[in-house]
């Protein structure tokens, strides 16, 4: 049998009946000779939650419940969910989650492998927000879209910071990568041009973003948190 994918899986491709769920649940639970209670604690959830699932749960879970729930009961959500069952049934994620740091180039490499990263600044009336952008990088900097007075395009020559991260929370890993620079706008039309033609950070609504936003890094700085 193939190994399934999460996303396939949570699509509803898998033969999983959400019945079938809630009994993976309770047999794992029982297994590690957990409660009830114990599972929600670690979980982040209520006793009475753990509960519905386990008898009452009809319908598909939802993907942020899944995760938590397998992070609590040692193993994946592709298990709960009925993935590689001909797999090896005890196969679980044990291990303690251990941070590393991440070098200057591996951080770069990968900030240029996603196109959603999210920038830390304040805005035009003074007040902090943290707002998800579409990015490129491009010759050392970071770069995004916008339209003029919007938030995305406050804290002109401010340093902000940008970061991002990818986490697996079924298997307690995954990497943060933070970025602290200084905001310009660009305005040579020979350079507006250039990142026209070489960057592809196009935004998700739409409008008028035709300003250039670029932040020159002062520092860079990578987490990796893996299970050993």
């Amino acid at each position: 049998m193939p190994r399934q994918t999460l996303h396939d899986d949570l699509s509803g491709n898998s033969r999983s009946h959400p019945g079938d769920v809630s009994r993976r649940v309770a047999q794992r639970r029982e297994q590690l000779g957990l409660s009830r209670e114990e599972v929600a604690e670690r979980a982040g959830m209520t006793p009475g939650y753990v509960r519905y699932v386990e008898e009452q749960c009809h319908h598909s879970i939802g993907t942020n419940a899944l995760l938590r729930l397998a992070g609590a009961l040692r193993t994946t959500a592709s298990r709960l969910l009925g993935g590689d069952l001909e797999g090896r049934p005890d196969e679980v994620v044990t291990g303690q989650p251990v941070p590393c740091d991440l070098g200057a180039d591996e951080c770069w490499t990968r900030l240029s492998g996603q196109d959603v990263g999210r920038v830390a600044l304040t805005t035009a009336t003074g007040h902090p927000a943290v707002l998800p952008v579409i990015y490129s990088v491009v010759d050392g900097t970071i770069v995004y879209r916008t339209a003029p007075q919007t938030p995305p395009a406050a804290g002109r020559g401010t340093e902000v910071a940008f970061e991002v991260d990818r986490f697996d929370a079924s298997l307690s890993a995954g990497w943060s990568v933070l970025l602290l620079g200084i905001v310009e706008h660009v305005t040579d039309s020979d350079e507006v041009r250039a990142l026209a033609r070489d960057a592809h950070p196009d935004p998700w609504a739409d409008g008028t973003d035709d300003l250039w936003i670029r932040i020159v890094p002062s520092n860079v700085t990578g987490c990796l948190i893996r299970v050993e």
